[in-house]
């Protein structure tokens, strides 16, 4: 059976499939999202309160580095094979490279229950791998493509998005109050993770379903990156933990993360910058297809891999 939080996704698809009034207020859902990411990063920060060493530099330099990495790889695959113009090659080589922090919450969830060792600076993977793959996209789309776009005002709108705002501020204030100095709201948020979790993904279903139906059979180039790209990426990840030595837990979190796409930093970013991109056509490979084939077989896929690395 899936975590129980994985079927709040599903019947989130079902219902939009069936065409049900079902319908979580937009208002809503932006309150969950940033509980949600709140949270993730106010456990990491309470986690990592008096644990914070300058020997974890090196590791968690790596993981922005291969955060940055994975769009360089993943554009000529785009360009060539995908047969995508410049344009949208990089603006979906950025959402690959970036991270889904629903994926994350998914993958943490997953580990809880099965009591794995995840280390208090996993929440910072999430953090360092968002921006580096915009960022990166970015630079080579202007490189091939001659625009003029300015990289500052790129840089801004990246490193002040609501998500890196709410992971990183969540993070700083847990580290700064731990257990004790954060007790009067923790509960509020920690207790909660999974009730927020469940009604994130049903919202999420719903949208994943409105971009499946009708199914666009004409970009099958892009579908089967879409469903390829994942395992190929979480392979990556799963190597780059092994190296780093990481727990089992904290790689999984790293091989997900890497194989997830990016649905709400990176179209932010990217409407933006690569104008003449069609984040249309990146939202239903990152959302439609990567974020469910992730949440519903993905994760376990992962776990089992890092296990056989082990």
């Amino acid at each position: 059976m899936p975590d129980i939080v994985v079927t709040f996704f599903i019947l989130g698809i079902i219902a939009g499939i069936a065409r049900s009034d079902l319908q979580v207020p937009k208002a809503a859902y932006d309150t969950l999202s940033i509980l949600l990411m709140l949270t993730i990063g106010l456990k990491g920060g309470l986690a990592l309160h008096g644990r914070l060493d300058m020997a974890l530099v090196p590791q968690l330099a790596a993981i922005a580095i291969l955060g940055g990495l994975i769009p360089l790889a993943c554009y000529p695959v785009l360009r060539r094979l995908v047969r995508l113009d410049s344009a949208n090659s990089a603006s979906i080589a950025a959402h690959y490279g970036s991270v889904s922090a629903g994926t994350f919450a998914v993958a943490l969830a997953y580990g809880q229950s099965r009591g794995l060792d995840i280390a208090p600076e996993a929440t910072l993977y999430l953090v360092l791998m968002e921006l580096p793959a915009i960022i990166v996209a970015i630079i080579l789309y202007r490189r091939v493509s001659g625009s003029r776009s300015e990289l500052p005002a790129v840089l801004h709108e990246a490193f002040t998005s609501r998500g890196v705002i709410l992971l990183a501020g969540g993070v700083l204030i847990g580290y700064l109050y731990g257990a004790d100095g954060g007790g009067s709201v923790a509960p509020l948020f920690l207790t909660a993770f999974k009730g927020l979790l469940a009604l994130f993904l049903l919202e999420m279903g719903l949208c994943t379903a409105r971009y499946l139906f009708p199914f666009p059979w004409q970009h099958w180039r892009l579908i089967g990156f879409a469903l390829a790209a994942p395992f190929v990426l979480a392979f990556a990840g799963a190597a780059t933990g092994h190296l780093l030595g990481l727990s089992e837990g904290s790689a999984l979190i790293l091989a997900t993360l890497t194989a997830s796409a990016s649905y709400i930093a990176a179209p932010a970013a990217i409407r933006g910058a690569i104008k003449e991109a069609d984040i249309g056509l990146a939202m239903f490979v990152s959302l439609g297809i990567t974020f469910p084939l992730n949440v519903m077989v993905g994760i376990p896929l992962y776990h089992r891999l890092i296990a056989w690395m082990g």
